[in-house]
């Protein structure tokens, strides 16, 4: 969803005086707990938490009651006093005052994805029930967006993730990494550095301080679930309720992460060969598990060979195996391998959903709809490798560790291995200022999982419920999609969490229900797409 931004609206006024004494103390707190900085210090220099955010409406197409604010945070939470960012935020008042919680903050994973959209579109979707309790708020996460947007000046090829290995082609993807790494340095090195899932958290905190909450309550998607962890670990006196919707495993980050989408692409590829033979009388594309994998790899090795031209593109096998993402949702990938399979035989493209004159098979396949819009800015990318590369310092430094895993890898997980193992640009980015944080503290938070879910893939879901010790989990058997609460009316997920963000209370026992098959007689209308990351490449 793409709205046009406020200019920078900066908080003009001090919180009422009988408000600071708590928040400077609220915010000393957090900080002793984090240990960054001293009490001493944050009361000096707590400027920042004085701030009163100067609401305005957000855009003269959108709803009065969606409002929009900047305040200012600091680079470096080690020198408050210092240099600042700008932290766009927002928010829907609740709908019923009197019934009042407090303040619902969410992130829609990224990293690098907006939020300052979230409280007008989840507000079409979010229960009754939630919205009376909660004001919902939004923001930009610093360096995303209207929030100090951060530049590497990256082409669109440099801005893909996605690169297979080969032998010839390595040293390439060794000057790619090698590239990124300097022209983010070169264009945006003195941000860098903070741009990381530790500041993101205190931002987090200040935006609670500055709306004047004693707690947080949280609802992040994806790469909002590790974001929420941190906080839950960094300020455990200010977690209320909060939700971590599509996990992201703790001990994964970052890059075992990646190569997770190795490993699961696997059993989700298993699931769609039996589910394309069980209907091989309408695809043809095999009658047995073992017949759609042979007509599958057969594929990628014609196209290998020789790239099979479909509408005047050229397909080869690394674009198919590419699709990795795609077979966690067989009634989606099976009309385009019919398409490919077809088109490599000489036959029309006559496949639904796959022809027409703004199709593209590369960007289906890289699970991009419709045709290809503007330029993309590299922001969201930036983002992503500055997060990635500066929350910890677990990258290998030496390509020769990632060629040999390449290597590896593709032999073990075929479809996907070598695209997940190659280097990536942290093996060259600067050492993190920061250790990465340790999941020690219990935190009584809900965690929730499809069980197909392409980009936090079910094991990673269930790592970060281990993770967070006291934590409850709801597991969707049968959920298919990446980010469950809201963004499937029909998830047999949606009342316990309903449930725990309208009572505070946590399941006495993890839940495990069944969600309707896609196709299956489901109730209710369909949701709107939601405003979360969900491309191949993200989290």
């Amino acid at each position: 969803m793409r709205k046009k931004r406020l200019a920078s609206l900066l908080a003009a006024a001090g919180l009422l005086a009988s408000t600071v004494p708590l928040l400077a103390a609220a915010q000393a707190s957090a900080a002793d707990t984090d240990g960054t900085t001293t009490t001493a210090t944050v009361q000096a220099d707590s400027a920042y938490l004085r701030q009163k955010p100067s609401w305005h409406r957000c855009d003269a197409e959108q709803p009065a009651s969606f409002e929009c604010a900047t305040i200012k945070v600091p680079l470096d939470y080690r020198r408050p006093a210092g240099r600042t960012l700008d932290l766009a935020i927002s928010r829907v008042r609740s709908t019923n005052p009197a019934k009042r919680h407090g303040v619902l903050l969410m992130n829609p994973g990224g990293p690098g994805g907006s939020g300052l959209d979230l409280p007008v579109a989840f507000g079409e979707v979010v229960p009754p029930a939630v919205a009376e309790q909660y004001d919902l708020i939004g923001f930009d996460p610093r360096g995303v967006g209207a929030s100090s947007p951060i530049s590497c000046g990256l082409t669109d090829a440099e801005q893909g993730i996605d690169r297979p290995y080969h032998p010839g082609s390595f040293p390439s993807d060794v000057a790619w990494a090698r590239t990124i790494a300097e022209k983010c340095r070169a264009k945006a090195g003195s941000v860098l550095p903070y741009i990381t899932t530790r500041n993101t958290a205190r931002d987090m905190d200040t935006i609670r301080a500055v709306l004047g909450e004693r707690k947080l309550s949280y609802l992040g998607y994806s790469y909002g679930t590790y974001l929420g962890s941190v906080y839950t670990q960094m300020f455990p006196g200010r977690t209320d309720r909060f939700v971590l919707d599509s996990g992201v495993d703790p001990d994964l980050i970052w890059r075992n992460m990646f190569r997770n989408w190795a490993t699961e692409s696997e059993p989700a590829f298993a699931r769609w060969t039996r589910w394309a033979a069980q209907r091989s009388g309408e695809y043809h594309l095999g009658e047995s598990p073992a017949a759609v994998s042979k007509t599958f790899w057969d594929l990628v090795a014609r196209a290998d060979r020789d790239p099979i031209v479909f509408q005047g593109e050229k397909i080869n096998g690394d674009d198919i195996r590419g699709a990795r993402a795609l077979f966690f949702y067989p009634a989606q990938v099976t009309p385009l391998m019919v398409a490919l399979k077809d088109a490599a035989e000489g036959k029309p493209a006559v496949t639904p959903g796959a022809s027409g004159p703004d199709f593209s098979m590369k960007r289906a396949l890289a699970g991009q709809a419709g045709a290809p819009a503007e330029p993309a800015s590299d922001n969201g990318v930036a983002v992503l490798w500055s997060v990635v590369c500066g929350d910890t310092d677990s990258w290998p430094r030496d390509p020769e560790r990632y060629r040999r895993d390449a290597v590896r890898d593709k032999a073990a997980y075929p479809l996907y291995g070598d695209f997940a193992s190659n280097i990536k640009p942290c093996a060259f980015w600067p050492r993190p200022l920061e250790a990465e944080t340790p999941m020690k503290t219990p935190a009584r938070v809900l965690t929730v999982q499809n069980e197909w879910d392409s980009q936090t893939p079910l094991a990673s879901g269930q790592g970060l419920h281990r993770a967070l010790k006291g934590s409850r989990m709801v597991l969707a058997l049968g959920g298919e999609g990446h980010g469950v609460y809201l963004a499937d009316p029909s998830s047999c997920a949606s009342a316990p969490v309903t449930a725990y963000l309208t009572t505070g209370r946590l399941p006495a026992r993890d839940i495990t229900c069944r969600t309707p098959s896609p196709g299956a007689d489901r109730q209710g209308a369909p949701a709107k797409p939601l405003p979360i990351p969900s491309g191949p490449g993200r989290f």
